[in-house]
């Protein structure tokens, strides 16, 4: 019997539909994945107009590192959401069906941005693009994880893709600012427009046990956490050049080292029996990533990537004690994954260092390359400037001329803009999702894979016997125990 709760299915093979035709009409391969650009064979009109962005690369140098973030979407990202003892199917699950939902809506929606001669052409650029893009989905997936039906989360999908891609032209075309590791525009974005959702989709009977996590669940996760750890420098060097791509690897690697070990220690200082706490160590050592990734392919020095790691290990695990539990019973936020602590304020924090690496960079200090990293910073059309770097670099565009406080402040500019545009549209997309046509889940269903998993015979029974993980003694478990009771939708 057709059921208004279970309609994901059939909203799902529409749009793969409608997506079908829309790749017929407007997707084309990049003239470095087209058969028609081989000597032999005859260029149609569209190919001779791509012929200019004919690299002759064979993209061997990106396909590596585009393999890396691909994983981390899908392991690091689906495993680091078992933590929820009943909700492992839905974790990986939904987070599978999210993610290749998000590829494909991205791919078009990036596409209609940057659209060339009115077609959407597609490289491995452009599915590294559409990895960076699901990543912004599945952290705001994580705030509300075990509350939200299938159909939402594909709502919600559809929603923020565009919003996101909004916000990123505004970033980088018009204000020219710099985001290597994406901090800002992904997980930023992804994590205030989660907890902006959570916000609307806030209710009383949401605390149930189904909320903690057992000890074999907490080891899931952890694969998530390692994944994603180990791959991180792919994430934040992935779309860079040249040495600024070897300098993004090797901050993110420095950055995150220092902040994992930080964490370690930071955990068991803060607990009352000087213990380490799981949600610490699955959460909070990723955080250097992100803290380090808008300024990664800059002139930060190691040192600089140390003592990033370290902030951003510190004010990840205290954001777990403490913020997280102050957002739930003072500001009806319940952040189910923490993404606040760990994509969140890192992405700030992120956010102000690459302002402030922007302020001082200097010519003296990067070379030429200074206006290759900063495009806005290049001189203007015809000036004597911009001829004296020509001959260094032949290819070097025209700019506007920026000064470095000029490209500062418009880091920051881009920073507040993404935290608006976020927050405005994850309430908007709460108020859609609180209409009468999306059923809510009720009260025994949430954190539960029974609604919309097939279960076989006895598995129930298992889930049942695993051991709690006791964590509310402290106030850090990743669903605190001693968060206020959540209002009705």
């Amino acid at each position: 019997m057709f059921k208004l709760s279970h309609i994901h299915g059939y909203l799902a093979f529409l749009l793969q539909i409608v997506f079908l035709i829309l790749f017929i009409i407007f997707a084309r391969y990049h003239p470095d994945a087209d058969a028609r650009h081989n000597p032999l064979a005859n260029n149609d009109t569209l190919s001779q107009k791509l012929e200019k962005y004919n690299t002759g690369d064979s993209h061997s140098a990106t396909y590596p590192m585009f393999q890396d973030v691909h994983v981390m979407i899908f392991v690091g990202f689906g495993f680091l959401m078992t933590f929820l003892k009943r909700y492992g199917f839905s974790a990986v699950g939904l987070n599978f069906m999210i993610g290749v939902l998000c590829l494909q809506w991205a791919l078009l929606v990036n596409g209609f941005f940057h659209l060339k001669y009115g077609y959407i052409i597609i490289d491995l650029n452009s599915l590294l693009g559409a990895d960076f893009t699901a990543a912004t989905v599945l952290i705001t997936f994580g705030s509300v994880i075990g509350k939200t039906t299938p159909t939402q989360l594909i709502i919600v999908t559809m929603m923020e893709i565009p919003l996101f891609a909004i916000n990123e032209v505004i970033g980088r075309t018009y204000l020219g600012a710099i985001d290597m590791g994406d901090s800002m525009f992904v997980h930023t974005f992804g994590a205030y427009f989660g907890l902006a959702l959570s916000l609307l989709l806030y209710r009383r009977d949401a605390s149930t046990e189904k909320e903690g996590s057992s000890y074999q669940s907490d080891i899931f996760a952890m694969i998530g956490t390692i994944f994603l750890w180990l791959y991180w420098p792919s994430f934040n060097a992935g779309a860079a050049p040249g040495d600024d791509q070897h300098r993004a690897v090797i901050n993110t690697y420095i950055s995150l080292s220092a902040c994992c070990f930080t964490a370690f220690a930071l955990s068991s200082i803060l607990h009352k029996e000087k213990k380490f706490d799981m949600v610490h160590i699955q959460n909070s050592t990723l955080a250097g990533g992100v803290a380090v990734g808008t300024a990664a392919d800059l002139m930060i020095h190691p040192w600089g990537a140390v003592l990033i790691g370290m902030i951003a290990g510190i004010i990840s695990v205290a954001g777990y004690m403490f913020l997280t539990p102050f957002l739930a019973s003072r500001l009806r936020i319940h952040d189910t994954c923490g993404v606040n602590n760990l994509h969140g304020m890192p992405g700030i924090l992120a956010g102000i260092i690459g302002c402030v690496a922007a302020a001082m960079a200097t010519e003296a200090t990067y070379g030429p390359s200074l206006y290759q990293i900063f495009p806005a910073r290049a001189p203007v059309e015809g000036s004597e400037d911009l001829l004296r770097l020509q001959e260094f670099i032949p290819d070097l565009e025209a700019g506007s001329g920026l000064s470095a406080s000029g490209q500062a402040a418009n880091q920051i500019l881009a920073l507040i803009i993404t935290l608006a545009i976020a927050t405005v549209g994850g309430i908007v997309t709460g108020l859609v999702l609180k209409l009468s046509p999306f059923a809510l889940l009720k009260t025994e269903e949430l954190y539960e894979d029974e609604k919309y998993w097939l279960m076989e015979e006895g598995e129930e029974e298992i889930s049942d016997n695993i051991p709690m993980n006791p964590r509310a003694d402290n106030g850090t478990s990743n669903v605190d125990a001693c968060m206020s009771p959540m209002l009705p939708s």
